[in-house]
């Protein structure tokens, strides 16, 4: 352990603390705090617990003491020495953590007690990315000579002919000195050279220019993002932005311009140097506005959905009151109704559409994954999804560093949270509810991805952008999350059993009774979870039985339908529900 993470360590070590922890009954042994983890010993000589909790992972800590007068009190250790506890007193530390598990710790001893705490607080919340757990975490079975991502722009381009007469990559960010948050390498129209792209950059915010991010192979139609453009309040225009674009798409073409800010934000936002694309300079493109909440509206709907979940006391009306009122679901409504939206444009209409909305890493990067999830199989796979997430998230900037720095929990003020990622994951869940063999991953992948957003042993979530991961050595120090899932014996505790591909785009339902809140997430700690989580179980195995029987031999089930082949399957999610 280094200097640094000792000084912070003010009791190493708790004799006689007892843990009490969701749907376990209370357990008595040894606390222990190290550099990354506060790790609990049950007594026990056979069946003994253990529990092993990423420092990282503690969104907000709450500590009591009490002392109790008439007793001698002891004077405590030195740093890093075993504490025998003070006499007469003693202390109570609850823990609640960013996947919303809460855990409560009764310590002998009141200045053991606030020791601890304040350990607990100094090293979960360190500044220094190179200090955290995953510039350290050293697993036998990997390695750092091992390749870090699973697919790059390069891999992308080319894994596409039919691309190359009309797109090609641009290097015209090698240094990241045309936009900090982009990768070094972006697919952007032939026609368009790296002076006319550098130009147009500065026409966006944070200088993110169009970019090509999917390629609909039926029809050759394209999904591209960028940030808002700074029209501000002159009504700037910028000609190589309106040539980036209109090299986009055929003179022939119409192309859609999906906004997630409402009209009057987009306003607003030129009053602030900020604006929209003008009807007037881009004559090939319609724009249309599809109101997301994002920063703290999200966050804030987060934490009271959060805090109705962990209310025990409340009734039916009360909690679906408070479920209500979170918007919570609302929000998953709007993020897969616009998805829908720039699907259908691109599928059923046949345009070519851009998404962007004020920074253009928050909800633009939401709409455009759900959009690929609904319109390409291969995003769908296990792999595929995983490159999804690594294209539009990691090398795209969504800021993971400032976004997941707190969950809910957290009673620290809230400056750059927002919950996106988590809001991503929920809406992928409602897919898999509502197309229970669409995707090849399981429920158990998303819950994975939503606890390391926020606190892992891995780097791929740990910074904002491209930039600040070569800045930081990031690849070259630490394990990627998504390689380590990809390994054959971790990939089979997240796949799909009931998985079947399919060339054809699920349509989701996005009626208010088709959509429902993520149990499995939000209520995981509960008795209610554990009772579903066994219930689910059993159907599942009844589920792959009755496919195994029903299906005719030689027979591959090629087509997605909401009204036939789900049937049986849909009747049995209801008597889950019903459970």
């Amino acid at each position: 352990m280094t200097m640094e993470f000792s000084e912070h360590i003010k009791t190493a070590n708790v004799d006689d603390v007892v843990l009490k922890l969701p749907l376990r009954p209370a357990l008595k042994g040894t606390l222990c705090v190290t550099a990354h983890h506060l790790v609990f010993s049950e007594r026990k000589e056979e069946g003994s617990y253990q529990l092993l909790l990423l420092l990282r992972s503690v969104d907000a800590i709450e500590k009591s003491v009490e002392n109790l007068l008439g007793y001698p009190q002891y004077p405590s250790a030195g740093p890093g020495q075993r504490m025998t506890g003070l006499s007469g007193s003693s202390g109570t530390i609850v823990i609640k953590c960013k996947d919303l598990r809460i855990l409560q710790f009764d310590i002998p001893g009141m200045e053991e007690c606030l020791n601890v705490a304040s350990s607990i607080e100094a090293l979960s919340s360190l500044e220094s990315v190179t200090e955290l757990y995953p510039f350290f975490h050293r697993p036998r079975e990997l390695s750092l000579s091992e390749p870090w991502g699973l697919s790059s722009p390069q891999q992308q381009y080319a894994q596409t002919e039919r691309l190359w007469d009309r797109w090609r990559l641009s290097k015209v960010n090698r240094n990241f000195s045309v936009c900090m948050s982009y990768p070094r390498t972006v697919i952007v129209p032939c026609a368009i050279d790296d002076i006319t792209l550098a130009k147009a950059a500065s026409f966006r915010q944070g200088g993110r220019f169009p970019v090509l991010c999917y390629y609909h192979r039926s029809n050759g139609m394209v999904i591209m993002r960028s940030s808002q453009p700074m029209t501000g309040a002159n009504r700037k225009r910028c000609r190589e932005d309106e040539l980036l674009l209109q090299a986009a798409i055929d003179e022939s073409e119409m192309g859609y311009i999906i906004d997630t800010r409402s009209a009057q934000q987009a306003q607003q936002a030129r009053m602030a140097g900020g604006g929209f694309e003008s009807k007037a300079f881009y004559h090939h493109w319609r724009r249309l506005h599809r109101h997301l909440e994002r920063g703290k509206v999200l966050q804030e709907s987060l934490i009271k959905l959060v805090e109705a979940c962990g209310d025990p006391s409340q009734n039916m009306d009360r909690w679906l009151s408070k479920l209500e009122n979170s918007k919570w679901l609302s929000h998953v409504h709007s993020a897969l109704s616009t998805a829908g939206l720039v699907a259908e444009c691109v599928e059923r209409d046949g345009h070519s559409v851009l998404v962007h909305g004020f920074e253009g890493t928050d909800t633009t990067l939401l709409v455009t994954s759900l959009a690929q999830l609904i319109l390409d199989p291969a995003s769908r796979t296990f792999r595929g999804f995983l490159q999804l997430l690594e294209r539009e998230w990691v090398q795209a900037g969504h800021p993971f560093r400032q976004r997941c720095a707190h969950s809910a929990h957290s009673h620290a003020r809230l400056r750059q949270e927002c919950p996106a990622f988590l809001l991503l994951l929920d809406a992928t869940w409602q897919l898999g509810r509502q197309f229970p063999l669409a995707l090849e991953f399981s429920e158990v992948l998303l819950l994975r991805l939503a606890q390391d957003a926020y606190a892992s042993d891995y780097g791929t979530f740990l910074c904002s952008s491209e930039q600040e991961r070569c800045a930081l050595q990031v690849k070259e120090n630490t394990h990627c999350l998504f390689q380590f899932l990809l390994r054959r014996e971790e990939r089979e505790k997240y796949v799909n059993p009931l998985y079947e591909a399919t060339d054809l785009a699920i349509w989701p339902s996005v009626h208010p009774q088709s959509l429902q809140l993520w149990t499995g997430l939000f209520l995981r700690w509960t008795e209610y979870a554990q009772t579903m989580d066994e219930a689910r179980e059993e159907i599942w195995t009844i589920v792959k039985e009755r496919k195994e029987t029903d299906r005719p031999k030689g027979c591959a089930h090629t087509t997605l339908s909401r009204h036939d082949s789900f049937t049986n399957v849909e009747n049995l999610m209801d008597e889950l529900t019903v459970l």
